[in-house]
């Protein structure tokens, strides 16, 4: 009898106990700030590559350096993970005419009223290709005073093992985005609209 009571007030292993109920979230929290924060650290580091990178895009000899500039946003990713591969990032350089250009479908004839572009319609090809776009910039830098959109992507494997313990991909992407206007070191090319019936 006295066994069973010295039993029930025994309070040696309660600690244990309790850390083996209350470690699993505890390390998910953690892992969790950790994951997180080093994601926003890369999106910022990311952001400021692609800023400086576009600044020097944007002056006249920023076509002749466009490989220097991606080595520069390369190297940046580079410091905060290591592990990136040049195939792990992608660069998207489209340019306008003007800022509200952006984002903009090319005009289309909607003959059959259904608000999306057919391949028996009539189109107003802004960037020179041949075909209609979701987007009317075109490819590259431009030139003088036209407008460029600037995208770097980066696809990184997360550091740590919380990805696993939630669901979320092993792989991360990080996206830095500007917008900015070429130096007006000459006159704006102008840029013709041709109109194309399939």
């Amino acid at each position: 009898m006295t066994y069973r009571r010295n039993l029930a007030r025994d309070t040696g292993g309660v600690t244990l106990v309790e850390f083996a109920l209350v470690a699993p979230v505890l390390f998910l929290l953690i892992f969790g700030i950790f994951d997180i924060g080093h994601g926003l650290y890369l999106r910022s580091v990311l952001q400021g590559a692609v800023q400086d990178a576009a600044r020097g895009a944007g002056l006249e000899s920023g076509r002749l350096n466009q490989a220097a500039l991606d080595e520069r946003v390369m190297l940046s990713v580079q410091g905060v993970m290591p592990f990136v591969e040049e195939d792990d990032i992608d660069i998207v350089r489209l340019n306008y005419e003007n800022f509200s250009d952006v984002g903009t479908p090319e005009d289309f004839d909607d003959t059959n009223r259904n608000n999306t572009y057919d391949d028996t319609e009539c189109f107003t090809d802004r960037n020179d290709n041949g075909q209609w776009d979701p987007d009317v910039g075109a490819g590259g830098l431009g030139g003088a005073d036209d407008i460029v959109y600037y995208e770097v992507g980066v696809r990184y494997d997360r550091l740590f093992p919380l990805w696993s313990m939630i669901g979320l991909p092993h792989r991360g992407l990080a996206q830095a985005t500007t917008v900015m206007r070429n130096q007006p070191f000459g006159e704006q090319a102008e840029r013709e609209a041709v109109r194309i019936c399939p």
